[in-house]
């Protein structure tokens, strides 16, 4: 009993190194040695020196802190405590946000809104649902409790739970990181998990008094983390077995009667390589996409800004007449996204330039199929391959559309609600004899279907447990995991579609 009081004297002093990914370890190291660490002693020192000559305790209140303290200084040290108290919270806080976001990255957690406050560090990250989550379940557990003494129970069984946690996976750490002996790693844990093993049975023994409820918040957030891992995985390799390849759709094309209409049709989708099933999905049930398709991926790396020239790569998928096309758009965490037209006019340029460098000419025959491993790191486009100008006149852009579409298509329907002007811009083709003629229909063909308008193909795919399954598995999945999908944040392209140019594809997926 007295190994669980003795525990809380180390939980406040090991919160602040749950701030290692905001500091450097040297800056801790400093902190701690001078301040933290003498401030530590002087307390405890001055409280049993307190105890030691005041034996005789009337009430059990009379053990605490305070009692201690000089009846002058009391207030002011209770100020002090409350800022005290706000520093370690906040050191809980941004240790959770670091370890959300590395969950996150790893497809074990929810997808969250993950802000970056600094453009120099990548660790200073701030969550805004983990930290209204952290602040409800602070005032449910303080509200639950009234009582300080469950308080400390259950904060000390969470911290001893961490320590002997880190210490056998420490083990792993020092036998596959650093290749020492192994012998070594079962010293290691064997002196210091024999202390953590007597202080958490220390804590066990509290299990009833407070100490429950840091054991029910882990099993609650390690069911929703396998859950979602396990389904995650489960829909990635559904993926990776049901992408399709450009043979398919070659040879489904001349059975279904595949139209080819007019515009660039921009597909979302996580794969970097094969068509997705989503598309094959599409095609069958709707034959017909549009004039130029683009798979369209969006990554994130861990630096803060991508430059401009090495944002996009770019590759072919199947034959050239196919007009299919691969991108993989590169952000970093600090990048801002561009509005839809900026976006657009940038893919655009960087298709023309991948075309003009002739990156792919070995894919020009028809029966080569697709080659992810060709892709090609562009930039924007320069001036010889496509021309911009900017055209705010509707009459000018209605006018160019009626001359593209010829005297057998439709006509736009002009609406009499008067709209605000935006500014449009106009890609045309300068003549240049440098250029190949199989380049230049290229081109004229994609700066059409860019005049004709753009549509963003999303996919949606909801999970269901095929049947025969276990109960359990159903539940995890038709309940658990399709909540979870439902109330988490989508990707950063769906926020940004315009909702007039999206196109929502549903597709079920039995796992």
């Amino acid at each position: 009993m007295a190994l669980g009081g003795i525990l809380l004297c180390i939980t406040g002093s090991e919160a602040m190194f749950a701030d290692l990914g905001h500091f450097s370890q040297l800056s801790i190291k400093i902190a701690f040695t001078s301040v933290v660490y003498p401030s530590l002693v002087l307390a405890y020192m001055g409280q049993a020196a307190y105890l030691s000559r005041n034996h005789v305790v009337r009430q059990e209140y009379h053990f605490g802190f305070y009692v201690s303290v000089p009846e002058k200084l009391r207030w002011p040290v209770l100020v002090i405590a409350i800022l005290a108290a706000v520093v370690g919270s906040q050191a809980i806080i941004t240790g959770t946000f670091s370890i959300i976001k590395q969950c996150s990255a790893l497809s074990c957690f929810p997808r969250v809104k993950v802000v970056h406050t600094s453009s120099k560090i990548h660790g200073q990250i701030y969550i805004p649902e983990i930290n209204w989550l952290l602040m409800l379940l602070c005032l449910a557990v303080t509200i639950g409790f009234r009582d300080t003494r469950r308080l400390g129970n259950a904060s000390g069984l969470a911290v001893i739970t961490v320590m002997l946690v880190t210490t056998c996976l420490m083990s792993l750490v020092i036998v596959l990181c650093w290749h020492q002996n192994v012998l070594l790693a079962l010293g290691f844990v064997f002196i210091f998990g024999t202390i953590e093993a007597l202080f958490f049975s220390a804590s066990l023994v509290k299990f009833l008094e407070g100490a429950w409820v840091p054991i029910v918040l882990a099993f609650v957030f390690m069911t929703v983390m396998y859950v979602w891992h396990y389904g995650t995985l489960k829909k990635y390799e559904f993926d990776v077995q049901n992408k399709v390849s450009i043979n398919w759709l070659v040879g489904i094309g001349p059975s279904i009667g595949i139209v080819r209409v007019r515009g660039v049709g921009l597909i979302h989708t996580e794969l970097v390589s094969g068509i997705p099933a989503i598309f094959s999905h599409f095609v069958t049930n709707l034959p017909a996409f549009h004039q130029v398709v683009v798979f369209l991926c969006i990554k994130h790396v861990p630096v803060p800004h991508v430059r401009p020239e090495e944002r996009f790569l770019v590759g072919r998928v199947g034959p050239r007449d196919f007009r299919l096309y691969r991108c993989i758009v590169r952000y970093g965490y600090r990048d801002v996204h561009k509005d839809d037209i900026e976006f657009e006019n940038d893919l655009i340029c960087s298709l023309a330039e991948f075309i003009k460098t002739g990156s792919t000419a070995s894919n020009s025959t028809n029966d080569e199929t697709e080659s992810d491993d060709k892709m090609a790191v562009v930039g924007t486009c320069s001036g010889h391959t496509m021309m911009m100008k900017e055209d705010n006149s509707d009459n000018a852009v209605n006018n160019n559309a009626d001359d593209l579409a010829g005297t057998s298509e439709l006509k736009e329907i002009k609406s009499p609600v008067i709209q605000p002007k935006k500014k449009r811009v106009r890609f045309f083709v300068p003549e240049s004899p440098k250029i190949d003629t199989g380049i230049m229909e290229e081109l004229e063909e994609i700066m059409e279907a860019r005049e004709a308008g753009v549509a963003y193909i999303i996919g949606q795919s909801h999970m269901r447990a095929k049947a025969g399954s276990s109960v359990l598995k159903k539940f995890g999945i038709n309940v658990v995991y399709e909540f979870l999908r439902r109330n988490s944040r989508s990707s950063s392209l769906v926020l940004s579609v315009p909702h007039q140019s999206s196109l929502e594809v549903g597709m079920m997926y039995q796992i």
